[in-house]
């Protein structure tokens, strides 16, 4: 199953992938969200082979997944491939200057099952895949916004 979008925003593309890059927040907002985040590698920057466990409830029960960081081309690209038992997850951004001071972004996002559960998941999320599509692109034009109301922000 895979979802993507892509949204323009008035960011440099060096900024953008910059803003991308803080991966601290994101794992501030998972915990906020109830998840517990922890990483695992012993990077000091972003780079290729940044790793996260991480755990949290979904539809009743708990998950536990894996993410790491397989693709980090500054600026114009990562990868980041999500395990657990049963599902893989692969999340592409790519970022793509259309001038000095606009950037498009892409993300898509690639779900797999890899048992029965998985599969079973996967096709009830199928059935919503609407719903879910206007939801995932609701998102990520959401945080495209809050990057472009960042970079404006007087510092």
């Amino acid at each position: 199953m895979k979802f993507s979008t892509k949204e323009d925003i008035d960011v440099p593309i060096d900024a953008a992938f910059e803003m991308l890059s803080e991966f601290e927040q994101f794992e501030r907002a998972a915990m906020h969200r109830g998840a517990d985040v922890q990483r695992v590698d012993a990077l000091h920057r972003p780079a290729s082979g940044m790793t996260w466990d991480a755990a949290f409830d979904m539809r009743g029960k708990r998950r536990e997944v894996r993410v790491e960081m397989v693709k980090f081309v500054r600026p114009t690209e990562m990868k980041l491939i999500t395990t657990s038992p049963g599902l893989t997850g692969d999340m592409e951004l790519d970022l793509l200057a259309l001038s000095r001071s606009r950037t498009r972004i892409t993300v898509a996002l690639e779900i797999k099952p890899h048992n029965l559960s998985a599969r079973l998941l996967v096709q009830s999320l199928k059935l919503a895949k609407t719903s879910l599509t206007k939801k995932f692109k609701a998102r990520v034009a959401d945080y495209a916004k809050g990057m472009e109301a960042r970079y404006q922000a007087p510092r």
